[in-house]
């Protein structure tokens, strides 16, 4: 305990040494398309003596004024921290790369060791990680303490360079007696999946000093959580595992048990909306009762967790003195079972610490819960290898069947349904339900396939129809929910970057449609706008950031934002936010 609070004292004066010695340009908004325009950061970089850390977070760095502030970064020697994240709104993709070449290169000339690189919410694809790649191999990341990658679009080919590139790094800093030891990891949203989870823990293990690890909602199922759990129990140091939002179910979730019993510094686990089951749970259970002396947090929520499994859990944390919180929200207990998580936990004197039930599914399907996973395990043995069908396209025929049930209430049997009597109403929502009465608790129980179900659910070759979807996803967006806000960015991003990429989509119809739901413009044929609301506008203000977005319907969007609409008036400030967007991201010329 006296050592943690030696480190933490530690680190705290290590930051505040670096703040003294840092430029800000931190969300100024600014759009710096050539030297001219980045002049003034330009002469300010070159004239702070013992430059430590930069941010140039919030704005939007063209190709050109990234070579021109990469010129003057050539001489500071002393750089630690670059906090780069959200510097390429409206920038195609092409250009990204060269442009971190550039800066990259700079850093490399100059002798920096970099501690901190962080790149997040730049969107910039596999060819991003090719544009970091020389830099992370390079002896100028020998030192590096905290690389953040959330919501970068990577994908599985940026996941395998990143991990080449670390791999890489750690080999030739161990080869000169300080070998690379990254402490915190950040890579959400990036659709690594199983095989760019795998080489990340292949790094991970060869690595050994991560302290957190940060990798929720990647598609990543039970092959790529087992080989990360088998990399983590070789960090011995770790103190923040987030997984969430991935497919454990209990086979990974067993794995990642095991991972634990050899961690003793773990605070924070984030298992939620894994779906870890009962037997998943209940492994989670027996390797915390055994160990994580310190534990703070346990996120189990969201999991197909049974009232038993969750008592297990419950009597797994007695005597975890310094246990704050813990989450087994939206869970399969029912009333009885909630009343009995409670109550053992207060016999514990640990009553404080558990979170809201009020998303709990009820008992009524435990026993179609535990069939479904037993049958789901039983056909993982059958097709051993066979990665094509996994748990999540099984989610997905269940889910269909439901959709089926719900539908059809009057029918007591259906000839593709598994089990013999109808879904209770409390299942939870399919794709085709929460499209035709959306809610952002229909949506987040839709669970770690979310965005691949309503991709699948929506024919994105009709621009109406896709323009339709987005404005229901959009519609739940909640700014002061981050689960929520990240749950509806992560579908709409899904739905609208296949829908883009369908050579027979129009993207001027997609944007038309869209301006005649709002009511932002007349059509002949008679379509009723719906009610406008912030969330549509805070949802587009998003995808028009994004790279798969052309660029060339930016002017449309904005000029009949420009307009008195009556439509608009209850959205004061997501419109203004929107067009202050529209401007940073339009083409000139």
């Amino acid at each position: 305990m006296a050592t943690d609070i030696v480190t933490q004292l530690a680190n705290s004066l290590a930051k505040t040494a670096v703040e003294e010695k840092e430029l800000s340009y931190k969300g100024q908004g600014k759009k710096w398309d050539d030297a001219n325009s980045v002049a003034d950061v330009v002469k300010e970089i070159e004239e702070f003596d013992g430059l430590q850390a930069l941010r140039l977070e919030g704005n939007t760095i063209g190709l050109e004024a990234a070579k021109a502030i990469a010129k003057a970064l050539e001489t500071k020697s002393e750089m630690k921290c670059c906090y780069w994240s959200d510097m390429f709104t409206g920038r195609l993709r092409p250009e990204i790369p060269p442009a971190l070449n550039s800066m990259g290169d700079a850093l490399i000339l100059a002798g920096a060791r970099l501690t901190v690189l962080d790149l997040s919410d730049n969107a910039f694809g596999p060819d991003g990680v090719k544009g970091i790649e020389t830099l992370l191999k390079s002896p100028t990341c020998y030192a590096l303490q905290e690389l953040r990658l959330n919501n970068c679009g990577m994908g599985i080919g940026g996941g395998e360079i990143l991990a080449a590139a670390l791999t890489h790094c750690h080999k030739l800093s161990s080869e000169e007696g300080t070998p690379l030891s990254l402490k915190v990891f950040v890579a959400g949203r990036n659709r690594l999946e199983n095989d760019g989870a795998t080489a990340l823990a292949h790094a991970f293990q060869l690595i050994g000093s991560l302290e957190e690890i940060h990798m929720p909602q990647n598609g990543i199922n039970h092959p790529g959580v087992t080989a990360l759990a088998k990399a983590l129990q070789h960090n011995a140091g770790l103190r923040i595992i987030n997984l969430n939002d991935n497919t454990f179910t209990a086979k990974g979730a067993m794995a990642m048990a095991q991972a634990l019993k050899h961690l003793r510094s773990v605070q924070v686990i984030n298992f939620g909306d894994c779906l870890l089951r009962s037997a998943g749970a209940s492994a989670i259970a027996d390797s915390v009762s055994g160990g994580l002396p310190i534990l703070k947090e346990l996120n189990l929520s969201f999991g197909e967790i049974t009232g038993e499994a969750a008592l297990t859990v419950a009597k797994a944390v007695k005597g975890k003195d310094q246990l704050e919180k813990l989450d087994l929200n939206g869970n399969c207990l029912g009333e009885d079972g909630c009343k009995a998580l409670k109550d053992c936990l207060e016999d514990l004197n640990l009553g404080g610490v558990l979170g809201s039930l009020s998303d709990d599914e009820g008992d009524q399907e435990d026993d179609e819960d535990d069939e479904g996973g037993e049958g789901e395990e039983e056909e993982e043995e059958e097709e051993d290898g066979d990665e094509d069908l996994d748990e999540e396209e099984i989610d997905e025929e269940e889910e269909e069947e439901e959709e089926e049930e719900e539908e059809e209430e009057g029918e007591l049997e259906k000839s593709s349904t598994k089990f013999s009597t109808p879904a209770p109403a409390s299942r939870p929502p399919d794709v085709s339900s929460f499209l035709s009465f959306p809610s952002p608790d229909k949506l987040l129980k839709l669970g770690a396939t979310r965005a691949s179900l309503i991709q699948q659910q929506v024919d994105v070759s009709d621009s109406t129809k896709t323009a339709e979807a987005f404005l229901k996803i959009a519609s739940v967006y909640k700014e002061e929910n981050n689960e929520v806000k990240d749950a509806v960015l992560d579908s709409v991003d899904a739905l609208l970057r296949k829908a883009f990429a369908t050579p027979s989509f129009q993207g001027y119809s997609f944007v038309s449609s869209l301006l005649v739901l709002l009511g932002l413009l007349k059509s002949e044929d008679k379509v009723k706008p719906v009610r406008v609301v912030p969330g549509h506008l805070q949802a587009l203000e998003h995808v028009v950031r994004q790279d798969y977005f052309p660029k060339e319907n930016v002017a449309v969007l904005e000029a009949f934002m420009s307009r008195n609409s009556k439509a608009l008036e209850s959205c004061g400030d997501a419109r203004s936010s929107l067009q202050s967007m529209l401007q940073r991201v339009r083409p000139e010329g």
